[in-house]
């Protein structure tokens, strides 16, 4: 089998390309010894593509160039695939020189040649093959262009087998940039352009001192807009109106002539519990779709570059901005991503602060509670909800900051995109990820809780007994003092919040096995406005769901993992408390 190393700077495609290589066919881990996460694929059975970190130089000694570097010395690689931004070829090609060093046939893969090619510039690529001594295909990943040239270049045994003659030893960074320089004037035309670019114009805007962040935030509330008004929770009150109305009635004619209790566990505990989370399926997809544009669209990096100010106050970079953004969706890939910052620091601090920021897991909940108690406001109290996750996090961030992550600040660096219109397929793709996922967690997750909550709410140890006596009942009843300062202390609520720390939707799913029947009809029965916006407070902020904290004690330890469990409990306590009292005063 063939085993190809694939290189190169930070946002040039590579992650796509690997994705458009391999497919599903790939595995995601640790390196050992190092939070750098490990992705390999295999095309065709035959070809094993590993796709390093994404780095600059191999000189820096980041943890993300040590396992590039290390793995290319270890002598696994058969090849090298190292990817560049056609349109920014003098930065690109260092990293091409030092990988020259290894002494390993390079595949030079010229991604964005569009791009390229609407800045006016013109490559002659047999020029510059021949003065790098390397392969190149030209693609554009976006669009799977040059993908199928690609592959046949590595299967070419021939191409492998090619002795390589290294002559590039270089002492320094400026005799490499002037035989960069020298090869580039040799292979690159320019077509007179001299019109200011797209990319230019529209970031004399959306960049502007007055104007950035206007923008950024009447971008976010029409991402809001297009989820809770306008498709995604219109599209999911026609599918709870349909388990409601066709669905459950059906099962129940159906089953009629059954054990009542089997009929109970159906459509109570696994409709009941399963179908009160899925119908939100349509809020998850909509949500998504407006993130994976903005994301896909080069925005995002400009987002982070802005935030860079308001994160230096919180003791980080701008850099750190991206995986609290991913954590919107999860927190999970969120503290995993974490992993990309230069600093230990900056990679713990950020990790314990992603889960505050307000994952999908939790719209199903948001949904629920503001169809019964706000649906006239939605957008504005899910935004106020994930403003408050935001405040939050920053003002967490600040004490830990002047506490216990007292430290130098590390510099800022991120290369800004040129600006595209997303692919439709690209956007469906990456929205359809995150919905699969849900559907993959409703599957499992959600369908064992509710069987396990439909039994205990309807068992104690004397036999099947009713609700308020069962063993679930006794649980909450033990836990409820805890909340009722909060304004939410019967046992209902308070065993939900217990189940929910397995995965945040089971908290709706334990009250769609507990409440039955008309959710939001019976929510009006046991919440005010006041206590239900309090609930989703503590639901927004309390300590994260079994997979994160898995996922912090996989990355950073026991001991951080707890701290985190135990600091977001005590955070989501304090919190709701406040905001119930002050409401009390107000209302």
């Amino acid at each position: 089998m063939i085993t190809a190393a694939l290189l190169g700077n930070p946002n040039v495609g590579k992650t796509s390309l690997f994705n458009l290589l391999t497919g599903s066919n790939q595995y995601v881990g640790n390196w050992a010894g190092v939070t750098v996460e490990k992705k390999e694929g295999f095309v065709d059975n035959s070809l094993k593509i590993v796709d390093l970190p994404g780095i600059y130089a191999m000189d820096t000694y980041s943890n993300e160039e040590k396992v590039a570097k290390e793995f290319l010395l270890g002598g696994e690689a058969d090849v090298i695939i190292n990817i560049v931004d056609a349109g920014n070829l003098e930065r690109n090609l260092y990293l091409t020189t030092q990988l020259k060093e290894f002494n390993k046939p390079i595949i030079l893969v010229l991604n964005m040649i569009d791009v390229a090619e609407s800045k006016g510039i013109n490559i002659d690529y047999p020029i510059l093959e021949k003065e790098l001594d390397v392969k190149i295909v030209p693609i554009v990943a976006t669009k799977g262009k040059g993908i199928d040239k690609l592959k046949e270049v590595l299967f070419k045994s021939n191409f492998l087998k090619t002795s390589i003659d290294n002559k590039f030893h270089f002492q320094n960074e400026k005799e490499t940039y002037n035989y960069i320089g020298k090869v580039l004037n040799k292979a690159l035309t320019y077509s007179k352009n001299n019109s200011t670019s797209i990319t230019e114009k529209i970031d004399k805007i959306v960049l502007n001192k007055f104007l950035a962040y206007p923008i950024f935030f009447a971008i976010l509330v029409l991402i809001f807009k297009f989820t809770f008004s306008w498709v995604g929770q219109p599209l999911a009150d026609m599918l709870d109106g349909l388990v409601a109305d066709s669905l459950v009635p059906y099962l129940q004619a159906m089953l009629s002539t059954t054990s009542p209790w089997f009929s109970s566990l159906l459509i109570d505990g696994i409709v009941g519990g399963v179908g009160s989370v899925i119908v939100f399926l349509p809020v998850i997809l909509a949500l998504f779709l407006g993130i994976s544009f903005i994301e896909d669209s080069g925005y995002m990096a400009r987002a982070a570059l802005m935030m860079d100010k308001t994160m230096r106050k919180m003791g980080l970079s701008g850099k750190a901005f991206i995986p609290l953004i991913i954590s919107f969706g999860c927190s999970v890939p969120g503290i995993m991503s974490a992993r990309t910052l230069e600093s230990e620091r900056d990679r713990k601090l950020t990790a314990l602060l992603a889960p505050l920021m307000s994952c999908n897991a939790r719209l199903p909940v948001y949904a629920a509670f503001v169809a019964a108690f706000f649906p006239k406001k939605a957008a504005t109290i899910i935004l106020s909800l994930y403003a408050v996750g935001i405040v939050t996090a920053f003002v967490i961030g600040l004490l830990f900051k002047n506490t216990i992550f007292k430290k130098d600040e590390e510099p800022f660096i991120i290369e800004l995109p040129e600006y595209k219109l997303p692919e439709f397929k690209n956007l469906v793709d990456h929205t359809w990820d995150k919905g699969k996922g849900f559907l993959k967690k409703a599957g499992t997750i959600i369908f064992s809780m509710s069987v396990i909550i439909w039994f205990l709410s309807n068992f104690n140890f004397s036999g099947m007994t009713e609700m308020n006596s069962s063993m679930l009942s006794s649980i909450g009843k033990f836990i409820a003092p805890i909340f009722a300062p909060l304004g939410f202390g019967d046992w209902q609520s308070s065993v939900s919040l217990l189940t929910g720390l397995m995965a945040k939707e089971v908290v709706l799913g334990t009250m769609g096995v507990i409440y039955g029947g008309d959710l939001s009809t019976t929510l009006l029965n046991h919440f005010t406005p006041l206590s239900a916006y309090t609930f989703l407070i503590f639901v927004l902020l309390y300590t994260p769901c079994v997979s994160a904290v898995a996922a912090m004690k996989k990355e950073y330890g026991t001991k951080m993992a707890t701290f985190s469990v135990l600091y977001q409990f005590g955070l989501a306590w304090i919190v709701s408390f406040i905001v119930f009292r002050i409401g009390s005063l107000i209302f």
